[in-house]
């Protein structure tokens, strides 16, 4: 058995082309309006969340950067580390 989510309707404006456009898709995948519209939502929101966990990385290393004595302490060992710029 699948469970299926409840669901809220939203009013989304869209202009002509971007329906026109809509439409030639969601009859190549035979999916809806709506069906292609949160899947492509889900995306969106995805790779959004993917940009901000990036950036707090990115962020996370600038305020505590590797300790490159750590790293020469690798190469001491004959173990490969990230190449020299």
């Amino acid at each position: 058995m699948v469970a299926r989510m409840s669901r809220k309707q939203v009013l989304v404006q869209l202009d002509d082309a971007q329906v026109a456009r809509l439409d030639v898709l969601s009859d190549a995948v035979g999916d809806s309006r709506s069906g292609m519209i949160r899947r492509a939502l889900d995306l969106y929101l995805d790779a959004v969340a993917e940009g901000v966990a990036d950036l707090r990385y990115a962020q996370a290393y600038q305020r505590i950067p590797d300790d490159l004595d750590d790293l020469a302490g690798l190469r001491s060992l004959g173990l490969s580390v990230w190449p020299d710029r």
